[in-house]
């Protein structure tokens, strides 16, 4: 587990505030220049508001002070500055030159091409564009978040402000939640509230957690609920939502009825199947089952999948019509389709992104949070995953706006996604609207606009080159960005505008030296009219508000490695979550049990819950699996005390060297040791158990408790029954390395006590 933190660490995180001290004056002449004078020379005068321990402060405590002037050359690409000493002949010719004309380009750069450049207008005159719906992150589509509710505080808390808390970090607008399914979907499965028929338990997993705790941070985030899976009761043996839409319609409202019973959480949004066909009968009844329950308010989002075919079946079809509120398209590539258009309902990118959260990440969030509005008319855009907490070796490692997959240490990652996500969010609110403006910028990148419709204004440019911004999908065409020079004019109700706030973001792929979320010296409005000189793969901010601020925690943990040595028995009366920490359900359900029945040691256990094959997303195993520890292990003792329920033909595993999860799981390799009801045992090299290495009798029966140990080292591994030798000397070629796991031959109930590794 992490170190405990320091008293003045967990009074902030307590807090949940950073205490900001005004900064220093700045430069008092440059105001005055004229708006053709490019902000970039003149405005890059350092920053305010990164909250950083003081230097030499002790016990982590944080300060917030505004950055003096900055009077040094920022490096390669950065906004160009000259020193003020250097600037004085200059400022005396501008003064002169200002008394014969108010206006006029700004002053050439020595040695280089003139800018391409081009104005543009900002202009309410004559309307408003789309009204803006925010931007959010996915928890889930699955288990993204099974690591996170196991950090110790006050670690944890520190990485829900950086995701939630307004004019803190990302401070996103929107959360989107799997309503979990029971079966695999993408890198883990989440447990449902109703496994069975006449089963319900809200309580179940970690998303109400969560969303009550984004909730607590900010009242007014929006959440939305879709399953990527259900149970398998609810399609009757077959692998259909839809046979039955009256049952899966109830099932789905059940979980918005019991957000609001148990959490007191409203769902806003409710989306049909991630990814997969829609029914139209299916979504009309869920409309009248929410609005027979009282839920008018909430709104469907369909079908989360392509912008076709919905968008013309509904079309067509005006009761449909009638009944989707939102079409949400999944990685859109910035465009949109004529017949979403014609709809005339809200476009949403309800799922994109989904890149490693490196600057090129960075990149390709800056570029769609844009374009995806200036392309596509899309209003909101959510990102999938809210935050990298899974064991990275499982597919899609770190994509991600944060990283946080290590709760042993209480290492965490603010990742550079988290501040470019900073540059819309916290200058935007839903409700705001889009100027209507093209939005496409001469030299390539762009720019959108939005106001509040009470005289706020924030403009969000965005210079990303192609080879830094490609999303993991769609393939991105080919197109350039040059250095260039903008003039905005602002009209209508931003003609009175004398002053804005700017915030500034450059990525620097030669250096590594990325700026990220600086805050500049505000820009002078000169007669509604200024200038930039913006250059490649930078984003800038210009906002009427003067509420953002980047803020933070002090250095968290440095990263160490999964514990070599690890023990769990389980022994929890009132667990806070039903899974155990750290375990990582691949399919199947493990929660913690209760053994009524046992007076004797095993009255707390691990039990596999899924007893019937869910209706699933990929091609889950047909055994269950879950995977703990370092992928890194090569030798280790795994040991577990396990109890087979399921008579006759009942059987459980535990493994080590397990080198694969998430949506390849029925691929997994390893080193598996089964026993089974029927007295037998077998040693495997793959999760199918087809790779047989060994088998014999065992003499282990149902409903009595066994104790299994299987030892790897090098080439070689053995296996122990109530700690006598079964077997020993098996040859295993390969896989090399991977993780300790538990599991069952089917989707039976069994129960698994005093888990521990010792490994290498």
């Amino acid at each position: 587990m992490a170190t405990r933190a320091s008293p003045a660490r967990r009074a902030l995180s307590q807090n949940g505030s950073c205490s900001l001290q005004p900064g220093g004056a700045a430069h008092k002449g440059w105001q005055g220049f004229p708006p053709s004078f490019p902000l970039s020379r003149t405005a890059a005068l350092g920053g305010v508001g990164r909250c950083r321990p003081a230097p030499g402060q002790a016990g982590g405590a944080v300060t917030c002070a505004r950055c003096r002037a900055v009077r040094r050359h920022r490096g390669p690409g950065r906004p160009r500055e000259r020193s003020w000493a250097g600037m004085g002949c200059a400022a005396l010719l501008w003064g002169a030159i200002l008394l014969a004309c108010s206006c006029g380009p700004g002053p050439p750069r020595v040695g280089a091409a003139p800018l391409l450049a081009a104005t543009y207008v900002l202009d309410d005159a004559n309307g408003l564009g789309r009204e803006f719906d925010g931007i959010g992150a996915v928890s889930g589509g699955g288990a993204t978040s099974r690591l996170l509710v196991n950090y110790p505080e006050p670690y944890r808390s520190e990485i829900l402000d950086y995701l939630f808390k307004p004019n803190f970090g990302a401070s996103l607008h929107i959360l989107k939640v799997e309503i979990g399914g029971d079966a695999q979907s993408t890198d883990g499965t989440e447990p449902s509230h109703m496994h069975y028929e006449n089963d319900e338990n809200y309580f179940r997993g970690y998303e109400w957690w969560l969303m009550k705790e984004a909730k607590k941070r900010n009242p007014k985030i929006k959440l939305i609920g879709l399953p990527w899976a259900f149970p398998g009761w609810i399609g009757k043996g077959e692998n259909w939502p839809y046979d039955y839409p009256d049952i899966t319609a109830y099932y789905i409202v059940s979980w918005i009825l019991g957000a609001k019973q148990y959490h007191d959480l409203d769902i806003d949004y409710i989306g049909i199947w991630n990814e997969r066909a829609f029914s139209s009968k299916y979504i009309k009844l869920l409309r009248y089952t929410l609005d027979k329950h009282g839920l008018e308010q909430v709104r469907i989002i369909a079908s989360d999948r392509l912008w076709e075919p919905i968008s013309f079946v509904m079309m067509i079809d005006s009761e449909l019509h009638g009944v989707v509120d939102v079409i949400g398209a999944h990685y859109p590539g910035t465009k949109t389709v004529k017949n979403a258009l014609l709809t005339g309902k809200k476009l949403w990118s309800s799922e994109d992104y989904s890149t490693f959260n490196n600057d090129v990440g960075a990149g390709c969030w800056a570029r769609i949070l844009n374009q995806n509005y200036v392309n596509g008319n899309m209003t909101a855009t959510i990102a999938w995953n809210l935050v990298a907490s899974y064991y990275e070796e499982l597919p899609f490692g770190r994509c991600a706006l944060m990283t946080a997959q290590e709760p042993w240490s209480g290492h965490y990652k603010v990742e550079s996604p988290i501040w470019i996500t900073a540059h819309t969010t916290q200058f935007t609110q839903p409700g705001w609207s889009y100027l209507q403006v093209d939005g496409h910028l001469e030299g390539g990148g762009s720019f959108v606009a939005l106001t509040d419709g009470l005289g706020n204004l924030t403009i969000i440019i965005e210079t990303m080159s192609h080879n830094h911004s490609k999303c993991i999908r769609p393939p991105l065409p080919n197109f350039s960005v040059v250095p260039q020079s903008a003039t905005f004019y602002l009209r209508g109700s931003f003609s009175m505008v004398q002053t804005l706030q700017v915030w500034h973001s450059r990525l620097d792929f030669e250096s590594g030296n990325s700026s990220l979320f600086q805050q500049l010296h505000p820009l002078r409005v000169w007669r509604g009219r200024f200038s930039l000189d913006l250059d490649v793969d930078e984003v800038y901010t210009l906002t009427t508000l003067k509420t953002g601020w980047k803020c933070g925690y002090p250095e968290p943990p440095p990263p160490q490695p999964f514990p070599s040595i690890y023990s769990d028995d389980f022994n929890i009366r009132n667990p806070p979550f039903s899974e155990a920490p750290n375990f990582a359900d691949q399919t199947g359900v493990f929660e913690y049990f209760v053994n009524a029945s046992d007076a004797g040691d095993h009255v707390f256990t691990l039990r596999q819950v899924v007893v019937q094959r869910p209706i699933t997303w990929v091609s889950d195993a047909d055994q269950t699996i879950s995977v703990i520890g370092n992928f890194k292990w090569v030798n280790m003792t795994v040991t577990c005390d396990i109890y087979i329920e399921k008579p006759r033909d009942g059987g459980v595993f535990i493994a080590g060297r397990v080198d694969n999860g998430g949506i390849y799981v029925r691929d997994s390799k390893g080193v598996f040791f089964w026993v089974f009801a029927d007295g037998t045992y077998r040693v495997t090299s793959d999760l199918a158990g087809k790779e047989i290495l060994m088998k014999g009798l065992a003499g282990v029966r149902d409903n009595v408790w066994h104790t299994l140990t299987l030892n790897i080292q090098g080439n070689s591994a053995s296996g122990l029954l109530n700690g006598y030798p079964l077997w020993e000397n098996v040859t295993i070629s390969k896989p090399g390395n991977g993780w300790a796991a538990l599991g069952t031959r089917s989707f039976e109930f069994a129960q698994f006590d005093n888990f521990h590794i010792e490994a290498c």
